[in-house]
């Protein structure tokens, strides 16, 4: 058994010590939002923290991960209201998703460690590869979740998970309050 504590919670892979920390948080813990890539540590959509530093879980065996603090996108927010997931909506810098829970952790490890980074900081910080090119919006993501985190900047974002759709019409006036099951009843 290989124990360690993942999101907070303490966790024992049954599992060869050489495991990929990526495979066991996917395939044994389904924490399916760390992604994998390339297999070969090139592109960062398997970023995690591990005692808070962004590292490539498909380098990481579980057996170096033993007795550490993992954290993947799920612990980071569990309401999405961690500045940098906010950020990211905000400034629109997500496109097809696939890249975007390894940025998200590669961006807070950033911000944690230099809670007011230069352009080129982010840069070196965020080596993530995106095919989709949001890479001009996600420098002004960070900048932005970095004057979030400062209290510079609020950012208006969408609801939480689990808000109920009158709520959320509240919240986020252009949201619809009806199903669209119940207007395709009401139309005929």
């Amino acid at each position: 058994m290989t124990a360690m504590t993942v999101n907070e919670r303490p966790v024992d892979f049954d599992m060869d010590p050489d495991t990929p920390l990526l495979h066991a948080l996917r395939d044994a813990a389904n924490l399916t939002g760390t992604k994998y890539g390339c297999g070969e540590g090139d592109c960062g959509a398997c970023m995690v923290l591990v005692d808070g530093e962004a590292l490539r879980s498909c380098l990481v065996t579980i057996g170096e991960a033993e007795g550490r603090f993992i954290t993947t996108i799920e612990g980071l927010s569990r309401d999405r209201s961690h500045p940098v997931q906010q950020a990211l909506v905000a400034e629109q810098a997500i496109q097809c998703g696939f890249c975007t829970p390894g940025i998200a952790i590669a961006a807070a490890s950033l911000l944690r460690g230099n809670p007011d980074p230069t352009e080129a900081q982010i840069r070196a910080a965020i080596p993530n590869l995106c095919r989709c090119g949001v890479y001009p919006r996600l420098i002004k993501a960070v900048q932005r979740a970095s004057r979030v985190g400062r209290r510079r900047e609020t950012i208006s974002a969408a609801p939480p998970p689990g808000i109920d759709r009158e709520d959320a019409a509240r919240v986020v006036p252009g949201m619809r309050t009806e199903s669209p099951a119940a207007d395709a009843e009401g139309s005929d």
